[in-house]
């Protein structure tokens, strides 16, 4: 008998299909700039099509070891990654992943848009990267925070590097298994001894252990109790000219964690480990560490859009392929809903990301050395309104990600969950996005705190209010759902800032955060529609609008997904 076999899903090119992408990077960058990166994005594209796959294969199935000790007993704590993890690191390097925003090329060619150009390609390279995006992440939180604190600093030009010889990645040593995100509890001490500063202690989740140093953070000896006096530290991993770990510094354990399995993540020990503060360790450090992980927040945010998309991508393949009741799955109208409401929510993951990149690089631009920089104002507005946006876009993206990620293995039926088809790697690592940089619960009242400072919630709304006017001539009753819904929002924002500390307020913090990234993104895809539709393109305009109906309208769509369904793809 002849044995059915069913064609395994195939990916188009991540580039050239994915108009939606197109057209942002056409808005953010204008056209010209657009032309001056497709030469990058190409080439991304094209080593994800190629070696990258495979590269990311080998990762995660060969995943991290940890040597403690070498055949005569010494202490050698050495963590073996995957060839394939090794030609993942050389090409973030190559495709300047986290480079990019430090080069003056590039910030020449675009300015504040280099941050744009970034997390284009992190959307392209990062879904494919076994997670490599991990320690990418974590090196441009380095890179920013020496910008920022210590720009003179040698790690610095080689956390920038493009030279796969040269550069290298960075942990982040921030929780301890007493305290964990309440990092207020941390006993990890920094001491000046002898003229060097040595820091003891023992961090509990240390992703991407091999990096060549960490940013730690711990309290310098004599600082007073609470979060705000921690300072952060950088630690080289190794002893100089060695493999083997500092003096001081054990590997205790690798993980065994439910995804992201090629990261090397670890339990570390510092005995009077030598460490090199970042910044003056006297002032009080954690506002200096947040530079850090604004970007690495960001970084999230990036990971869960690309993921999201490069799902749906195999999900549609998949549905292409598959025959069901004498047709395609993709012709079946239900499974079009489906998967056209997946492709809705991708769009609003991408354009809620892409929004916090551009504030990104308009608040960190330098508007004297760069020919499309913002002016000193903007930038800090910009930084005003990312104190908002960078806990929205995380837990909003993070948590429509895992979502995501198990309807595209039921998209797949039982081979979705059959791990060597390689579909359920999707939802085990999407599983981490809401829980790294902060939980939902942890970012919903970073989320309080930023409406009480500054501008608060006014930028957010102000903006949802002239999407929704920039609308209104074409889209009705998406306008009458914006201004219904920022109406009521102004209203309860303004009862949280009024008292934040309430039991009432937080319990409900995480619901109001949903809500106010759901307006958000509502506003950035309307906006982006006005200017498409300017362009003769209505397919922005259908994505918005559906956005908006289903997320702040509560309204059953499925139709209107079937209908559209490949306008949305």
């Amino acid at each position: 008998m002849t044995r059915f076999v069913q064609t395994g899903p195939a990916l188009r090119d991540p580039y050239t299909s994915d108009w939606q992408l197109q057209g942002w990077l056409d808005r953010l960058l204008g056209p010209d700039g657009h032309a001056a990166a497709k030469a990058r994005l190409a080439a991304v594209s094209a080593d994800v099509l190629g070696p990258l796959r495979a590269a990311h294969h080998d990762a995660e199935t060969h995943p991290p070891t940890l040597t403690r000790f070498d055949p005569w007993g010494a202490r050698i704590d050495r963590v073996d990654t995957a060839a394939g993890w090794q030609t993942l690191r050389a090409s973030a390097a190559r495709h300047a992943v986290v480079a990019l925003p430090y080069t003056s090329d590039a910030r020449t060619t675009w300015g504040a848009g280099t941050r744009v150009v970034q997390h284009a390609l992190l959307h392209l390279w990062g879904p494919e990267s076994a997670t490599f995006s991990c320690p990418v992440a974590m090196a441009d939180g380095a890179a920013a925070l020496l910008t920022a604190a210590d720009p003179t600093s040698p790690w610095l030009a080689r956390l920038t590097s493009t030279d796969p010889d040269v550069a290298v990645t960075s942990g982040q040593w921030m929780t301890e298994s007493q305290g964990g995100s309440d990092i207020a509890r941390s006993t990890t001490t920094a001491r000046h001894v002898d003229g060097r500063w040595v820091l003891t202690g023992d961090k509990w989740f240390c992703s991407a252990i091999d990096s060549a140093m960490a940013i730690a953070l711990a309290r310098p000896e004599g600082a007073g109790p609470g979060s705000r006096n921690l300072a952060p530290f950088l630690v080289p991993r190794y002893a100089p000219g060695s493999d083997l770990p500092a003096d001081g510094l054990q590997v205790l354990r690798l993980k065994d964690k439910l995804g992201t399995r090629a990261v090397p993540t670890g339990e570390v020990r510092l005995d009077d480990v030598t460490a090199i503060p970042v910044g003056d360790p006297a002032v009080p450090g954690l506002a200096r560490m947040m530079t850090l992980v604004v970007v690495t927040r960001l970084h999230n945010a990036a990971a869960a859009a690309g993921g999201m998309r490069r799902g749906l991508e195999y999900a549609l393949s998949h549905a292409t392929n598959r025959q069901v009741a004498g047709g395609p799955l993709a012709g079946n109208p239900l499974h079009r809903a489906t998967l056209g409401g997946l492709a809705v929510d991708a769009a609003g993951a991408y354009a809620l990301a892409a929004h916090a990149f551009s504030l990104l690089g308009t608040a960190t631009s330098d508007p004297a050395g760069a020919t499309a920089g913002a002016s000193a104002a903007s930038a800090a507005s910009a930084a005003e309104e990312l104190r908002l946006v960078a806990p929205l876009a995380k837990l909003l993206t993070g948590r429509l990600a895992v979502a995501s990620a198990s309807e595209y293995l039921e998209a797949f039926g039982g081979a979705g969950y059959v791990e060597d088809t390689g579909i359920p790697r999707l939802l085990r690592d999407a599983q981490v996005l809401p829980i790294w940089e902060g939980t939902t619960n942890v970012l919903s009242v970073d989320v309080l705190r930023a409406l009480t400072a500054g501008d608060g919630a006014r930028p957010l709304l102000h903006r949802a209010e002239v999407a929704a006017d920039a609308a209104a001539p074409r889209l009705a009753g998406v306008t009458d759902t914006v201004i219904a819904a920022t109406r009521r929002l102004a209203t309860d924002v303004e009862t949280a800032a009024a008292d934040p500390r309430s039991a009432r307020v937080v319990a409900g913090a995480r619901e109001l955060a949903l809500r106010l990234g759901n307006t958000l993104t509502a506003a950035l895809l309307l906006e982006h529609a006005a200017w498409a539709a300017e362009r003769g393109d209505d397919r922005p305009g259908l994505l918005a609008s559906l956005w908006t109906l289903r997320r702040l309208g509560g309204a059953d769509v499925s139709a209107d997904l079937h209908t559209h369904f490949d306008q949305l793809i």
